[in-house]
């Protein structure tokens, strides 16, 4: 995440900072010589040290006349905390934006178990809980910067060039195995129904609905992405490429694209019957762990078939199935669903 705060500082914080927190005058009269008055750098005892040899940026004379260096910690935590809202704002509005208009389809809008209003929920809710999300993450971000991780820059610094492409898939498999069982917990009647009962409020998700949590919740499977770097070597640039994807991938579970029903990789369908059939289907990416945890429901033959998966007739059986479980696991449906346009579809 250096790589991120570095090109922040570079284009936006170095400004901010140098208005918010301007460098105090030094503490003796300094000669009046063209050098002394061109910029406040022999003042700064922060000397600038890239965050990789593959991005560089020279620092404007903004970076040198504040009080609060780059390498301020507490300046840093506080950019994190920007970055990371205002970063995952950015992703999330596009990808799911993308989804929604390009992949999405329409007609799901009309489904029984669509709530009212259910787009603008979506994006309430997850826009509500990511500055709180930001506020438990900067500070492991924090950590990762300040060098307490095992994040390399370099080949020649990490393990080997064969780890530049097993890292990959060793990330992927670590945090699937982790997400898989802090998401199973999350299922506990006791966990459930405080912290994430409101991302199952969305029985037909859209796109935006993949940052849709409880702050805590969302911060919790999180955590396994973070974790990773401080166990395992982890490659700068491939750290910041592995952030985006785990958001992006988030979104194209969220979809309703069902392509294929792969028994490997937990796509769209399987996620789709996770949040139909609820304690079904925990993994992230792979189906491997519901597998050998017993959790794996395989998805049906029908969801693959547009048609008969937009069809009423499988709407209302699907409904059936889907007050069952409502009221096995919740109790009492507290959702408001959209009659007026399900009415209209029927027409």
């Amino acid at each position: 995440m250096d790589i991120v705060l570095e090109l922040t500082d570079t284009f936006l914080a170095d400004y901010a900072y140098a208005y918010l927190f301007p460098a105090r005058p030094a503490p003796y009269d300094f000669p009046q010589t063209a050098a002394a008055n061109a910029s406040a750098e022999a003042f700064s005892n922060w000397v600038y040290t890239p965050a990789t040899k593959f991005l560089q940026f020279q620092p404007s004379r903004a970076a040198y006349m504040t009080s609060l260096p780059r390498d301020d910690p507490y300046r840093q935590v506080v950019t994190l905390f920007f970055i990371t809202w205002i970063f995952g704002i950015i992703v999330y509005f596009i990808f799911a934006t993308l989804s929604y208009y390009l992949i999405f389809d329409k007609r799901t809008l009309h489904h029984p178990k669509f709530i009212k209003n259910q787009i603008w929920l979506e994006i309430k809710q997850a826009n509500k809980s990511m500055p709180f999300m930001a506020v438990c993450t900067a500070p492991l971000f924090l950590l990762e910067v300040r060098g307490y991780g095992n994040l390399y820059d370099t080949t020649d610094e990490g393990p080997g060039l064969w780890y530049n492409f097993l890292q990959f898939p060793l990330f992927l498999l670590f945090t699937d195995f982790c997400i898989y069982w802090i998401h199973r917990y999350l299922h506990h009647p006791l966990v459930y129904k405080h912290l994430h009962k409101p991302h199952h409020k969305w029985i037909m998700p859209t796109p935006y609905a993949s940052h849709a949590f409880h702050p805590l919740d969302g911060f919790a499977q999180s955590i396994p992405y973070h974790l990773f770097p401080f166990i395992f070597p982890l490659q700068k640039l491939a750290y910041v490429v592995l952030f985006v994807f785990v958001n992006f991938w988030s979104i194209l579970i969220h979809d309703g694209e069902y392509l294929t029903n792969n028994p490997v990789i937990n796509g769209a369908a399987c996620h789709s019957l996770h949040h139909s059939r609820f304690e079904v289907n925990y993994g992230q990416f792979f189906t491997a762990f519901d597998r050998l945890g017993g959790t794996y429901r395989m998805p049906e033959a029908w969801m693959f078939e547009k048609e008969k998966k937009m069809s009423e007739k499988q709407w209302k059986k699907e409904s059936e199935t889907v007050d069952s479980f409502v009221k096995e696991i919740e109790g009492h449906d507290e959702r408001t669903y959209d009659l007026h346009l399900t009415s209209k579809k029927t027409k």
